[in-house]
């Protein structure tokens, strides 16, 4: 495992200091976090999902009408919304109609409203939840909600301004380099050995875990 002052080094040496700065994520403070309404968390949430597998501009073109079209995403009324609402919108030719992520607007708006209610805001449980156990956000959302396996979970944290490190392609082979890991790590075991490191690498640099994570993807592919 090289140390994180190495990571920065060699990104700099390959992209260019301005180009890695002009690129590292925003992190929202754990008040900034706690501020945002459930509401517009739900929506980023669902535009990640319908988002995966398709150009970004053309759903982000089509969430006005998904808006209009999902009561704004209040999860309180989502939870309520029958089946026979959402199979109407497979008419509604303003969205994207794939029935599987539409589906999952429910099951999601019920997974934001329940930790909403224990923890007194959706945005105030993301913010207690400490990113030196991200993986295991992860793993909730796998679990309690839907269509946010894979990428999805951390994209959708790295939406909303959570501190979270991302397993895209660069950073996996940067981590195949190091020896760290030998294949994409999706078991738990592997995704501790990725958290450990990135724990390692934040207490040596103090940097926020999605900055060490996109300095890392800099390291390899250039």
């Amino acid at each position: 495992m090289k140390p994180f002052s190495w990571i920065q080094e060699h990104a700099f040496a390959h992209a260019g200091e301005t180009l890695v700065r002009s690129r590292l994520p925003q992190v929202k403070t754990p008040e900034q976090l706690a501020a945002v309404p459930d509401d517009r968390y739900l929506s980023d949430m669902s535009r990640r999902v319908f988002r995966a597998g398709l150009k970004h501009s053309v759903v982000d073109g089509k969430w006005p009408a998904f808006e209009q079209a999902f009561f704004n995403f209040e999860p309180a009324k989502l939870c309520l919304i029958s089946d026979e609402q959402l199979e109407s919108q497979m008419q509604n030719g303003s969205i994207i109609r794939h029935w599987g992520k539409i589906k999952s607007i429910r099951t999601n708006a019920v997974m934001v409203n329940e930790l909403s209610q224990q923890h007194g805001g959706f945005g105030r449980f993301l913010a207690q939840w400490p990113s030196d156990e991200i993986i295991d956000l992860w793993k909730l959302f796998k679990k309690q909600g839907s269509q946010l396996g894979g990428m999805s979970g951390s994209s959708f944290l790295r939406m909303v301004g959570k501190d979270t490190f991302k397993l895209t392609p660069d950073v996996v082979a940067a981590l195949k380099a190091q020896d760290i890991i030998d294949k994409n790590p999706t078991s738990q075991r592997d995704l501790k050995k990725v958290q450990q490191v990135f724990n390692q690498w934040h207490q040596q640099s103090g940097q926020p875990y999605s900055h060490i994570s996109l300095m890392l993807s800099y390291t390899v592919g250039w």
